[in-house]
């Protein structure tokens, strides 16, 4: 009689990747720390409220660093080696990893975790940290209320995809959304929700599916709106096309310090597209499509906030026109309550 494989359950992978995972297991547990950064075995890092410090954690020798690094690589069905020595992955809980070896990292294995958030971030909760104003989100409730394109621009660390995630309450909830996100952060709380990720395929590049794969499939979904975890190239020129088809609403966010700087770097990225489009009409396109953008921040004491609210009002000549409907006073103030974000007076015909 042939032999039957009895498949683990996951609950089992999950025990032992945590066994695995060492002196990283109790900073994933800690529900203060947003971020963990592994530079080799005697020195791991965290974030809390914003700031870098010595976690005082290590791994015993490098041997059992590298079995962490490939105990998460088996989690997700993955190999992990000097071959393949990049891996995007996510944790039980949720948490994203960025883990990269020796050729690529000079000096030895380095591991990113960006923690999952367990708790449900609110509107009134960013009002309350002084992150945003009332006022700031009666205009926003009115810009998705009437299906303006919206996109969330910062730094890394800056809390574009929170600031999504809180985004994504002020749509109705008879709206039918598609996620689409090369690998899953955002946590929406609408009941009518379909959740497309990327998939990077095995070693031979088998069952592959890209971002542009995603989109061409939630047309076919009748989607109220798409929201797109985050634009990190040529995908950009389907989402500017999806934007000006007819899907009004869609959002996204992108790294970016400024408001005109992501409308270019929104452009940039439509051009690594592999269709070829005349660098006026995209650049057109572009304008056309996107019509709000929110500016997010980190400060140097750890916090976070918006520091522009702007709509795009089309091009002059070859130069995008902004008009900022809400700015921050003193945003590079050292005393977070001397931080504000204020109307500048314009107000758009929404």
């Amino acid at each position: 009689m042939a032999r039957q494989d009895i498949p683990i359950p996951r609950e089992v992978y999950q025990q032992s990747l945590r066994a695995l995972l060492g002196p990283i297991t109790p900073l994933l547990d800690d529900p203060s720390i947003s971020e963990i950064l592994v530079n080799g075995p005697q020195q791991i890092y965290i974030e809390r409220s914003g700031k870098l410090e010595d976690s005082g954690q290590q791994f015993d020798d490098p041997s059992d660093l590298m079995s962490a690094a490939q105990g998460i690589a088996q989690f997700v069905g993955r190999t992990i080696s000097s071959e393949y020595p990049r891996l995007d992955a996510r944790l039980p809980d949720g948490s994203r990893v960025h883990i990269i070896l020796p050729p690529a990292a000079r000096d030895g294995i380095h591991i990113a975790i960006r923690k999952f958030s367990q708790s449900k971030l609110t509107i009134e909760q960013l009002i309350t940290w002084g992150s945003i104003t009332e006022e700031a989100v009666e205009f926003l409730r009115a810009t998705v209320s009437h299906k303006k394109n919206i996109i969330v621009a910062g730094g890394t660390g800056s809390g574009k995809t929170s600031l999504l995630n809180v985004l994504s309450t002020l749509i109705t909830p008879d709206e039918r959304i598609i996620v689409i996100e090369d690998s899953s952060e955002l946590q929406l709380q609408q009941p009518h929700v379909v959740y497309l990720e990327a998939h990077p395929g095995d070693l031979k590049g088998k069952g592959k599916i890209t971002i542009k794969e995603l989109f061409w499939s939630s047309m076919r979904l009748r989607p109220d709106r798409m929201i797109i975890g985050e634009l990190r190239g040529g995908e950009a020129l389907d989402l500017i096309q999806a934007m000006t088809s007819g899907h009004g609403g869609s959002m996204s966010t992108t790294h970016a310090t400024y408001p005109d700087d992501t409308l270019r770097r929104i452009e940039t990225m439509a051009l690594m597209s592999d269709v070829l489009i005349p660098h006026a009409v995209l650049r057109e396109q572009v304008a056309s499509a996107i019509q709000i953008v929110i500016q997010t921040s980190r400060f140097n004491d750890g916090s976070r906030g918006i520091t522009h609210i702007s709509e795009v009002q089309g091009l002059e000549g070859t130069k995008y026109i902004l008009k900022h409907c809400f700015l921050m006073e003193n945003q590079h103030s050292a005393e977070p309550h001397e931080r504000k974000l204020v109307a500048t007076g314009y107000t758009p015909d929404l």
